[in-house]
């Protein structure tokens, strides 16, 4: 089993990112504020002005290991990374299954039936735990509604249709969405549907921040095995945009970066105060804020959860490591389908 390494975020403004021998320091003013072994690292995220020396670059490179730099809102600006790993024969073979319909439909398939399995547990999971029978009762009508969107994807044959379906499951999950959220909290947390690009409310930018996390660790895990992640099968591929990482965090959406929002918001540990408006009505988290989700997101990471293909237990940020192997063993023709990750 792959070891789960650390990812080591770096949000103070002004801070510089260099190698001693084997050993990562980040200094401040001239400080060394921290140091940690390089072999205990996976991968470095840096946030706003952060400074990285072209040594660790380099070294990066080299061991695989990839730099993702984000503006200091937490928006993706670009990633970094060595020469192409794994075997041209892969890429090869999921280049040509995107190409061909027979093949590429049914990972979009079964990847939204992940997607929309995942997101019912959490609306079920949502409807056991509401305050009122009114929630309880909205989120439980919302299940169901993505029930009867799972009936129609099974054998739905068109692309475009899957891609029909997962909006139509995505409206329903949205709509009920902050049912989930305390109803002391909803005044500030109040959910109108996802905008981004900028976020213009708090839910917005929390849930947008988690996402860019997220998409992260997806598409780490799909270039660690080899795997093209500009060649998507359920999402659009245009030129800059990671369509396998896309396709891949939608089976995690729900259960890791939405219920960790949830969570955050229901015990307080992220508030109104964790936001700062800019310029144009937008809403991003601020520097505590940030930190405090890091955090938070980290641990649940080492969360060990049951693996129901694998049948063994695995921290929850293997998971996706996990499904771009088993995404890469049906590209080569070992297993008969693609079996998304569902949550229980």
């Amino acid at each position: 089993m792959k070891q789960l390494l650390n990812t080591l975020y770096v949000m103070t403004q002004g801070a510089y990112v260099c190698l001693d021998h084997e050993t990562v320091k980040v200094e401040v003013e001239g400080k060394v504020r921290m140091q940690v072994p390089l072999h205990h690292i996976g991968s470095i995220v840096t946030m706003g002005n952060v400074m990285l020396s072209p040594f660790i670059m380099g070294r990066c490179a080299d061991d695989g290991r990839a730099i993702v730099i984000l503006g200091r809102s937490g928006r993706f600006k670009c990633r970094v990374v060595g020469k192409t790993s794994g075997n041209v024969l892969l890429r090869h073979a999921q280049h040509e299954a995107v190409r061909d319909g027979g093949k590429s439909i049914p990972i979009a398939r079964n990847i939204v039936a992940g997607k929309v399995k995942n997101a019912r547990h959490i609306l079920l999971r949502g409807a056991r735990e509401a305050d009122n029978a009114d929630d309880a009762g909205v989120l439980k009508n919302a299940a169901d509604i993505l029930a009867n969107t799972l009936f129609h994807l099974k054998d739905c044959a068109d692309i475009d249709r899957v891609r029909g379906i997962e909006g139509e499951a995505a409206n329903a999950y949205f709509g009920v969405f902050d049912r989930m959220v305390k109803e002391e909290a909803r005044t500030v947390f109040r959910f109108d549907g996802r905008n981004r690009r900028p976020p213009l409310d708090p839910m917005n930018a929390l849930l947008s921040f988690l996402y860019t996390l997220l998409l992260s660790d997806c598409v780490s895990a799909a270039e660690g095995v080899g795997l093209d992640s500009q060649m998507g099968f359920l999402h659009v591929m245009r030129p800059g945009r990671p369509s396998l990482g896309l396709d891949m965090m939608e089976e995690f959406r729900a259960v890791l970066a939405d219920r960790l929002a949830l969570t955050l918001i229901n015990r307080r540990q992220i508030t109104e105060n964790h936001f700062e408006p800019r310029p144009g009505g937008a809403v991003y988290l601020n520097e505590d804020g940030r930190k405090t989700v890091v955090t938070e997101y980290q641990k649940r990471k080492q969360d060990e959860l049951h693996h129901p293909l694998l049948d063994e237990k695995a921290p929850f940020g293997l998971v996706p490591h996990i499904q771009a192997r088993l995404l890469a063993r049906h590209l080569r023709g070992d297993m008969d389908e693609y079996v998304p990750f569902l949550y229980s």
